[in-house]
């Protein structure tokens, strides 16, 4: 209610000043108007809100054709405001105001309330995300959290989901995204395998792991950065085990199968796991959160986006 008796007041006060149809502005055209307005340039205005430059050019002249004014002036130098641009400032910045006062007062209030889609790997649900969710749901009861771990990419652009925690930075599609943090890896074996290693192995043999067995990936998930320094070290070996799974991986280590490199925050809080010193440590990967465009200024969905920010930022020593 008062986002929308807000956003009602300054679309009157624009549709007074530029009498063409505003009746469906969408907030993405001003908040990119405004980005422009203040980086002065498409590409750095695009780096600030997470998309494509090409799609803030193309907002830029939706908003420009729907108030049937030129906002900016285009040179190489970059994009310099208009009379009519500079006008618009103020009204734009009331915008912005009025979304942001309703998102801080609904999260403040606990009274954010719907579906929300998160789109996650299994082992960062299971570890990381699904630890936290008492409190969050605590926080936020009314708001209905479904986590997605399907083994296939999710499409946010179909709106498979709404918003998406990867390993990978997208590269394309209608998505706004950010750089969370980092992610370490190591390579681990069981008390026990390592145990045995450490008894066999002769001095010179320190740091090589001709004779050790690893568990390892199946062919087309060689892109993994842990499947590739796997499969250096096999140097045409057969593994002892090939899995899918990250679990599946962790608990073929428990068990003593062979060595698997594992992300760190999960290797380290195993008590029957040990970490080999390896290269393997090198292995960093970076978080990535992807939110479809049109709902970077929900409410629901921002309560997520925020908690999962807090949330790697919170546990960066142990990531």
């Amino acid at each position: 209610m008062i986002l929308s008796i807000a956003l009602n007041v300054v679309e009157r006060s624009l549709v007074h000043c530029y009498p063409a149809n505003m009746q469906n502005m969408d907030w993405n055209l001003v908040r990119d108007f405004l980005a422009v307005a203040r980086t002065g340039s498409l590409n750095r205005a695009a780096q600030k809100l997470g998309v494509n430059a090409s799609t803030v050019g193309r907002r830029i002249e939706t908003l420009e054709g729907t108030l049937g004014v030129h906002l900016f002036q285009r040179s190489q130098t970059g994009y310099v405001l208009t009379d009519e641009g500079e006008g618009l400032i103020a009204r734009a910045e009331a915008f912005e105001e009025a979304s942001i006062a309703f998102e801080r007062r609904a999260e403040a209030s606990g009274n954010v309330e719907g579906r929300v889609l998160l789109a996650t790997t299994e082992n960062l649900a299971n570890f990381l995300i699904i630890p936290a969710l008492p409190d969050f749901r605590a926080q936020h009861p009314k708001l209905r959290l479904e986590i997605l771990t399907d083994i296939r990419a999710v499409n946010l652009n179909r709106r498979e989901a709404d918003l998406a925690l990867r390993m990978v930075r997208p590269t394309q599609g209608n998505v706004s995204i950010r750089r969370l943090g980092t992610m370490h890896n190591g390579l681990y074996g069981s008390v026990g395998y390592v145990e045995r290693r450490q008894a066999e192995s002769k001095e010179k043999d320190k740091g090589r792991f001709d004779e050790d067995e690893f568990i390892s990936w199946p062919e087309h998930y060689g892109d993994l950065p842990a499947a590739q320094w796997i499969n250096r070290v096999l140097q045409g070996r057969a593994p002892a085990l090939v899995t899918s799974s990250l679990y599946a991986q962790l608990a073929a280590a428990r068990a003593g199968l062979g060595l698997a490199v594992l992300p760190c925050f999960m290797g380290d809080a195993e008590p029957v796991l040990r970490n080999v010193p390896s290269d393997a440590d090198v292995i960093v990967q970076e978080f990535w959160l992807a939110i479809h465009t049109d709902l970077v200024n929900s409410a629901r969905v921002r309560v997520v986006a925020n908690f999962l920010t807090e949330l790697v930022h919170n546990n960066s020593a142990r990531l």
